[in-house]
């Protein structure tokens, strides 16, 4: 792909009579064996999957048997496939995994960040406590790798390398997921220092409609997926948080039959559990107006979202636009 791909515009603003701003992307409705049923937009192209695959990442510590010797409980799992607020609970939870492993937060790769959660970060701030790199939005899923590497006996030092024993596990099952041969996909360095994966929206669909419909899997992954989703449906504050985060609302609102995941730069795949059935999205400028507006729309607009599960959701599409002094000067519409 010599140039990025020209999407259609997928979502409006408009200030009083006039359209003042677009977002433009891509998106797929897939099934999985990779078949896609609607979609609009370069699906079909590589973008990078960011975040968006850390259930798929998560699973290499269940078929090395890393889960079952280190006992992690339901709500690390839910943590390790988390991008998460850095909420007292998400801490606590990455701390306790270390702990069981007996590594300290230095060895976390994932560089400090402050908390996506405005009380955690007051909470820090009022403290002169810097932020630490167990307060990344990723320190779950670094915990996780920590966790496989350890119990692969690998060197802990070196467990982000692109062909260290852990990352060479979590590549093939990316792989195997997403129906792509491994060196199929491309690859570069995250936001936390981990490796990231460029794939079409149409592969990483396909992955989480597998993920989230596990029956026809072989049965130590089918058993993976479904610990994972029963992990995050016990706990779905672990997944994100409750600052305004969608992935979390969508798992609570539908009591788990949603099962999703934003990844950076306004990735964004939700499974249908049971249904062989996943959406993906891309937006372009890498914006959440538009994708938490396009997302919920087309939940609904293909019954993945019920009326009343909709509604619950309007806060994420935000039709109606207000400003400062609660006067309303536009609007909000998805195409």
């Amino acid at each position: 792909m010599p140039g990025y791909p020209e999407a259609p515009v997928l979502a409006s603003v408009w200030r009083g009579g006039a359209v003042e701003s677009v977002h433009r992307g891509s998106w797929c409705v897939v099934d999985g064996s990779g078949q896609v049923l609607d979609g609009a937009g370069a699906w079909d192209q590589p973008f990078f999957a960011r975040s968006s695959t850390k259930a798929l990442q998560a699973i290499p510590m269940f078929e090395s048997g890393a889960v079952s010797h280190f006992k992690l409980t339901d709500m690390e799992v839910a943590l390790a496939v988390s991008s998460h607020n850095a909420e007292p609970c998400h801490v606590t939870t990455a701390r306790g995994l270390l702990h069981r492993i007996g590594l300290g937060e230095d060895r976390l790769g994932c560089g400090p960040q402050p908390p996506g959660d405005p009380e955690a970060r007051a909470a820090l701030i009022s403290s002169h406590v810097a932020p630490g790199r167990v307060h990344n939005n990723c320190s779950g899923k670094h915990a996780g790798f920590l966790a496989l590497t350890r119990h692969l006996g690998a060197e802990v030092e070196s467990y982000l390398d692109f062909d260290s024993p852990s990352q060479a596990l979590v590549r093939d099952a990316v792989a195997d997921f997403t129906g792509l041969a491994a060196d199929e996909l491309g690859h570069a360095i995250d936001g936390c220092s981990a490796p990231t994966f460029r794939m079409p929206l149409s592969a990483l669909g396909a992955a989480f409609a597998k993920f989230s419909s596990p029956e026809g899997l072989e049965a130590g992954r089918a058993l993976a997926c479904t610990r994972i989703m029963t992990s995050v449906q016990r706990y779905p504050v672990l997944l994100a948080g409750r600052s305004r985060r969608l992935d979390t609302a969508l798992v609570e609102i539908t009591g788990g039959r949603l099962f999703p995941k934003i990844g950076a730069e306004a990735v964004y795949v939700v499974g249908v559990q049971g249904q062989d059935r996943a959406l993906a999205v891309k937006i372009d400028d890498g914006g959440l107006r538009g994708l938490h507006a396009v997302v919920v729309a087309l939940l609904r607009r293909f019954n993945f979202l019920d009326d009343a599960e909709a509604r619950a959701l309007e806060v994420y599409r935000k039709s109606t636009l207000r400003n400062w002094d609660g006067v309303e000067i536009g609007r909000l519409e998805v195409h």
